[in-house]
């Protein structure tokens, strides 16, 4: 029977006449999988990784994924049946499941929870409630009040409503009363039905009948029909069609009429004459180019000398740390790489932190790789992510670019994963679960399929410096810019000694200001980061010195002159602005610190002749946004671009020959123990955005210069920066991590705790960690409240387990945790706390 059960893992169905049952994962946050009978009539259909229809409590319906087979019926209730087969085969593989199984266990939630983040929208079925006319009450609605009779009205001339649709016919979200009097009167029933939402996109082709594909015949109808000459509209649409039958190949309906500007009956017309004839097909929805591998570039002596390093470190090591300083060429060597995986067959991911950066290098990879390449990350549309995802699972896309979602497609023959600018914080998921690091998480997928890790940075993260010091990973390092570039030079700029009439923050220093006209005289152009997006972070009184403050939040709120609204940050929620004090009545208020928005529009004022432009999330909301921008700036129709992190992280730009950083104090002032670790990372990437290009042969190289402002000039970790000496700085940092026992040294849970009631959400964090103390009191830091104590309305408490590095412990102490979760939420008064487990917080 074990092997029987074996088989249906490779997809193969089961043949047998003992009882089946299946684990089957729903998209719930429930906190064990669930097991359903297998009817005999599915036993022949059912295989691991198909969705299967199936009924949860009274009569909800799920589409759930088949975990695994077996004949061990549950001890203590009857499982339901399976009620249908979505799928005739496997939506998703056993290396997939296993990463659910290993997500949900290491980042303490549900395989649930995994599921409805890993699956494209369409997969994740739901039932829906319809409401179905009862034909034996028949169409005497007298006993009606006035909401049944609009509701019954309705019903008898469709038949059946869907729930929205009674919402919009009662003008009311509150229709279950009304539902439920039709009910119970007998109108209707209520129907669960799941509804599939993917559909093909679907193109009308216009062809030639093949009578006239012999020459003789086509040029007979040309010549001597003497209907299809009195129809001069006619014979112009099939001569536009022969054209471009010619020069195009196939032709669509819509790019004939486009093309020739005739009309849907003209078309109908030679149809109807049986001279041309319709058929529709299904087309993707993204345009793929011609497969081709066409790598026509060499590696620099540097370069090649790492490319070997990596590949003898893979004889025996999976995984590979690339530490190469900005500019240093490592996508050409991930390019190489790249090569050497797909002509073996294989498929490679290449993973990015941020959606902003595939626009760039998705044009580079294009150029070598052409239609073998795709794009995967959460502003494709449903229905463009289930398309993807069947070109990966069937094998005709051989490499994924994508954000850290991409991990979750259904890869066959996984041989090489890119882990590119490892060290980001965008790969760890904040919201929802699961909480998980992508990049940890390819580094476990892709050993389930024996398969090789590259992770890259010029600023690595402390964790994988530590793991490649330590043998863990193997390490190759790239110490020099492509075309031996001089790294830039970095100047600190002490705005302690600029004086500003009325004391605000210098937002552009005289020497920046200078600087920058430098630039814009030579023709090149100019990179200004600013971490805040808005016009300006917080607006005071300046008789009493009162903050706009959101009401849901503890947090000031944020002007955006563009929109003329105060946002909150936190939960979004938008303010109209404040013109008179909430404390004293005042109308003065002064504007303290600066955003994006109001360095764009000092920029305008003080270069008024140059081409300014904004990055930051306001400014790159639509689907291509990104690409946009990004391509206005390489083609130079921006000279000086001003953004938050999205300037910072892997863009390539050749004319860029000064940065600068508005503000390195906001970097260096997190109550966060990565603080300097982040602040480093942060401005030696965006350092590295400037004087990236090699000068012409025989002409003196200009390197490119950065200007960083603060008023503390002597911290330590602009010191690393302006040495770009990582290793110092790693140095540094660990001996305070080791001192404070933080990690690399220790493994992190942080707990939060959330409720509408300050005094209930600290009465719960207080017993929660007193029930711990005993088994954990010298791993427990608080609880304590956080630096923002209420996001949207509910008060916070934080509590934090820094452990040894101990598998068991780990493992033993998160079983612990839910337990001590579940005997929580069992008091009453504790009962509607939220509790969120955080493991490896970033």
């Amino acid at each position: 029977m074990a092997a029987e059960i074996n088989n249906t893992r490779e997809g193969n169905t089961i043949g047998s006449n003992r009882e089946l049952y299946a684990d089957i994962i729903i998209p719930l946050a429930l906190p064990k999988t669930f097991t359903w009978a297998i009817p005999a009539n599915l036993i022949e259909t059912v295989k691991v990784g198909c969705r299967v229809e199936v009924n949860l409590g009274k009569n909800k319906k799920y589409a759930g994924v088949v975990k695994s087979i077996h004949d061990q019926k549950p001890d203590f209730f009857e499982p339901k049946p399976i009620l249908n087969v979505l799928d005739a085969e496997p939506v998703v593989f056993d290396q997939q499941l296993k990463l659910w199984e290993w997500l949900a266990s290491y980042y303490m939630c549900s395989e649930g929870e995994v599921m409805a983040a890993a699956l494209p929208a369409h997969f994740k079925l739901s039932s829906e409630t319809i409401l179905v006319y009862n034909e034996e009450y028949g169409d005497d609605f007298s006993a009606l009040d006035h909401d049944e009779y609009l509701v019954g009205e309705a019903l008898l001339i469709k038949k059946e409503l869907k729930l929205p649709e009674v919402q919009q016919i009662l003008d009311s979200s509150h229709v279950y009363p009304v539902i439920n009097r039709l009910i119970h009167k007998k109108v209707c029933f209520v129907w669960e039905a799941l509804k599939q939402t993917y559909a093909p996109k679907k193109e009308t082709y216009v062809l030639l009948n093949h009578q006239y594909d012999n020459e003789e015949e086509l040029a007979k109808l040309l010549n001597e029909d003497k209907k299809l000459q009195r129809a001069e509209k006619q014979m112009e649409l099939l001569l536009s069609y022969l054209y471009l039958v010619k020069t195009e190949g196939e032709v669509t309906k819509t790019e004939l009429l486009k093309k020739s500007g005739a009309t849907d009956a003209q078309l109908k017309g030679l149809v109807d004459k049986k001279i041309l004839w319709t058929e529709k097909r299904n087309v993707d929805r993204l345009r793929f180019l011609p497969k081709d591998i066409k790598v026509d570039f060499d590696l620099s002596a540097p370069q090649q000398k790492a490319l070997a390093e990596i590949q003898e470190i893979f004889i025996t090591k999976p995984v590979c740390l690339l530490h190469g300083v900005t500019s240093s060429g490592k996508t050409n060597i991930y390019i190489k790489l790249i090569e050497q995986y797909i002509r073996r067959g294989q498929q490679v991911l290449y993973m990015l932190p941020e959606i902003a950066l595939t626009s760039q290098i998705i044009r580079r990879l294009q150029k070598h790789f052409g239609g073998f390449i795709g794009i995967y990350h959460s502003k494709f549309s449903p229905n463009e992510r289930v398309e993807i995802w069947n070109k990966v699972k069937s094998g005709e896309l051989k490499i994924v670019l994508g954000a850290r979602s991409s991990i979750f497609l259904p890869y066959t023959n996984l041989g090489l994963v890119i882990c590119d600018e490892e060290h980001d914080s965008s790969y760890k998921q904040q919201e929802p679960a699961p909480r998980y690091n992508g990049r940890d998480a390819a580094i476990y997928f892709a050993s389930l399929f024996n398969a090789n890790v590259v992770l890259g940075s010029a600023t690595p993260s402390l964790e994988s410096y530590y793991n490649a010091q330590k043998g863990k990973y193997g390490l190759v390092e790239l110490m020099v810019r492509y075309g031996e570039v001089e790294m830039p030079n970095v100047e600190v700029v002490d705005t302690k000694k600029i004086e500003q009439k009325d004391r605000s923050k210098v937002m552009l220093s005289p020497h920046l200001v200078a600087a920058i006209q430098q630039v814009l005289d030579r023709n090149k152009q100019v990179i200004l980061f600013q971490n805040r997006r808005g016009y300006t972070p917080y607006q005071i009184c300046t008789v009493c010195g009162w903050v706009p403050q959101c009401k849901y939040c503890d947090v000031s709120l944020t002007f955006h002159k563009f929109s003329n609204k105060l946002l909150c940050h936190y939960c979004g929620t938008t303010y109209a602005p404040v013109i008179t004090c909430a404390a004293c009545g005042s109308h003065s208020f002064k504007e303290r610190n600066f955003g994006t928005e109001k360095i764009e529009e000092l920029l305008q004022e003080t270069f008024p002749k140059a081409k300014v432009a904004r990055m930051d999330i306001d400014t790159v909301r639509g689907k291509n946004a990104h690409d946009v921008l990004i391509q206005q700036f390489e083609q130079r129709r921006i000279d000086i671009l001003a953004g938050t992190q999205m300037v910072v992280k892997g863009l390539d730009f050749d004319n860029v020959d000064l940065v600068g950083i508005l503000d390195a104090d906001g970097l260096l002032h997190f109550a966060d123990f990565r603080v300097n670790e982040r602040g480093f990372q942060l401005m030696e990437q965006v350092s590295g955005r400037a004087g990236r290009k090699p000068g012409m042969a025989g002409v003196k190289n200009i390197t490119g210069k950065v200007l960083i402002q603060t008023s503390q000039p002597h911290h330590p970790v602009l010191q690393y920066v302006q040495q770009h000496d990582y290793k110092k700085m790693y140095a540094d940092e660990l001996e305070k991590r080791k001192q404070f026992f933080y990690p690399p040294f220790s493994r992190i849970i942080h707990l939060s705790f959330k409720h509408k009631i300050k005094e209930v959400v600290e009465g719960a964090a207080h017993h929660f960690a007193n029930a711990l103390k005993n088994k954990y009191g010298n791993y427990l830091v608080g609880p304590a409240e956080p630096v923002v104590g209420r996001i949207r309305n509910q008060y916070l408490m934080e509590l934090l387990l820094k452990l040894p590095k101990d598998k068991n412990l780990l493992i033993n102490c998160k079983k612990d945790l839910l337990e001590q979760v579940a005997l929580l939420h069992n008091e009453k008064r504790y009962k509607s706390v939220g509790i969120v487990p955080d493991v490896d917080v970033i």
